[in-house]
């Protein structure tokens, strides 16, 4: 079973990868091949909040402290990035920790 849920757990990092490439992006990398892994450091912090049932704003706020404090960004409307949470929000992040299998 800790086979299945290292592979669950790959899928749901790369599920949240792709959507801070396409949907995030605020470096605009995501047509660039050699930029495709640019905010793979940030999946672990993102699915932390996910998993943690973070609220909305926690979300927006950790994307926008990224954008701001770590990338270097100048400041910009905070909503802009309320569809990128709520596309994140239709990501199943669940790990089965019980160790049975499914019926």
């Amino acid at each position: 079973m800790a086979h299945d849920n290292q592979t669950r757990g790959r899928e749901i990092q790369e599920q949240i990868r792709q959507v801070l490439l396409h949907d995030w992006d605020p470096l605009g990398v995501q047509e660039i091949p050699e930029a495709q892994d640019e905010y793979d450091s940030y999946v672990g912090g993102v699915y932390r909040l996910l998993v943690s049932s973070a609220q909305d704003e926690e979300l927006v706020e950790h994307l926008y402290r990224i954008e701001r404090e770590t990338i270097g960004l100048g400041p910009r409307d905070k909503s802009a990035l309320l569809p990128v949470v709520q596309k994140l929000r239709t990501l199943n992040v669940a790990i089965d920790l019980s160790g049975e299998q499914p019926r």
